[in-house]
């Protein structure tokens, strides 16, 4: 598969861009369209609206960019041609087409603070994985202290579960928090009602490109190519009703009430300069899951929390997404192992991403140890899990030499649960 790096030391004439998360190496795709079908581009603090490029004949009259299942099911030479071509029109040196044109500039090029940014791509299917093996490893350690802290198959299979598309949502948009069913106390009836134990994960997530047939797989070499792009995402959890629920088929109404994603999906192309190699696997992996070195990236994380008795939220959590016991592509070329097709669009979760370390660990969860441990925040306050009115906001980025890849935010304040 062809790749279009674009040099660190690339400028861009636009205002702005060379300074911000959104320099010229970026231009992650987004969509302003409620509909989820005007797939637009972000440099700096401005979006590139594709369809006025389109109707100049700047870009390729062909490519669908009113459509995102369509645009995403585009070959990846494509979207190859179509990075070229940006990076061409709004690099310093390149063409002058769309920078000495002012009124196709105004149409063009939208300040991002005058439109709004919904969810990038509308799925189908959403796969959670859990490839944080120091998180995998916390919870182990909490919920089977006699036995060893990862199950014996986590070393040799991505683990996932299938969860919830319909409500993947994006950032800002306000949490509702879930009621459920719990386990009751010694040998008493389970109740229902608002779940106490409100939890995030800090994830990352890919929307596959192009699509597979049924019975079919494909091998990880061409995992890649079925990647668009990487957001930042959230997977909310219910942790009370997760325990009750969860055994012996894993996560359902725990996990499904939210999913936030970011609205910026950043290409593999994009973040291909910070490829490190990952967590070593030991065991060996079976050959279909076999991703040469380096497979994993080298992107910070970071999550705050602002309750609304803060003046400004408060970092809790550092964490990587080098920790990443599985990579995205072996993530994909499991998933399609067994002949299942997969649709453009389709959401993956990485699991959540904890370090090695208290302050890395990327669930309250783990950071108040099962709730034994409370966060004290600046404002005198104590944490162990979410409560209403608390607002949780994840950022990620990767550091360059003169220029960073921002992914945005994935951000959502807690309201009170509905009325039984």
């Amino acid at each position: 598969m062809k790749k279009f790096v674009i040099p660190a030391n690339a400028r861009s004439w636009v205002p702005g861009a060379n300074a911000s998360d959104f320099p010229i190496q970026n231009l992650p795709y987004c969509c302003v369209d409620e509909e989820g079908s005007s797939i637009s581009v972000r440099i700096g603090d401005s979006i590139v609206i594709l369809s006025e490029l389109q109707e100049a004949g700047l870009i390729d009259e062909n490519l669908p960019v009113w459509d995102g299942t369509e645009f995403a099911f585009e070959a990846p030479e494509s979207r190859y041609e179509l990075r070229k071509t940006l990076f061409d029109l709004l690099s310093q040196d390149g063409d002058p087409a769309l920078k000495d044109n002012m009124a196709l500039r105004e149409r063009a090029l939208v300040p991002v603070s005058e439109v709004t940014l919904y969810v990038p791509f509308f799925s189908r299917q959403f796969v959670d994985y859990y490839s944080g093996i120091h998180h995998a490893g916390n919870v182990g350690k909490m919920f089977r202290p006699d036995m060893p802290p990862l199950l014996p198959n986590y070393r040799h299979i991505p683990v996932a579960y299938n969860g919830r598309a319909s409500s993947v949502v994006e950032d800002g948009i306000a949490i509702v928090r879930p009621n459920g069913q719990t386990k009751g106390a010694n040998d008493e009836l389970p109740a229902y009602g608002p779940t106490q134990e409100l939890d995030f994960e800090l994830e990352m997530g890919f929307y596959t490109a192009g699509g597979s047939d049924m019975g079919m797989p494909f091998p990880i070499s061409e995992a890649e190519a079925h990647i668009l792009g990487v957001v930042l995402l959230n997977d909310w959890s219910a942790r009370d009703v997760q325990r009750w629920e969860y055994q012996p088929l894993g996560p359902f109404l725990a996990k499904s009430f939210a999913t936030t994603v970011s609205p910026y999906v950043v290409s593999l192309d994009a973040i291909d300069p910070f490829r490190v190699a990952g967590i070593e696997q030991d065991p060996a992996v079976l050959p279909y899951l076999n991703d040469p070195e380096p497979r994993c990236y080298d992107i910070e994380l970071e999550v705050m929390l602002k309750t609304p008795a803060m003046a400004e939220a408060q970092v809790i959590c550092r964490s990587n997404a080098k920790h990443l016991y599985w990579s995205f592509r072996q993530q994909l070329a499991h998933q399609v192992s067994n002949g299942t097709p997969i649709e453009p669009c389709d959401l993956y979760g990485t699991g959540t991403i904890s370090g090695p370390d208290e302050g890395t660990f990327g669930s309250l969860l783990e950071l108040t140890w099962r709730g034994s441990k409370p966060i004290s925040l600046t404002s005198g306050e104590e944490r162990t899990f979410l409560e209403d009115g608390d607002t949780l906001t994840i950022r990620g980025w990767c550091q360059g030499d003169g220029y960073r890849i921002g992914f945005g935010e994935a951000s959502g304040t807690i309201l009170p649960a509905p009325p039984i």
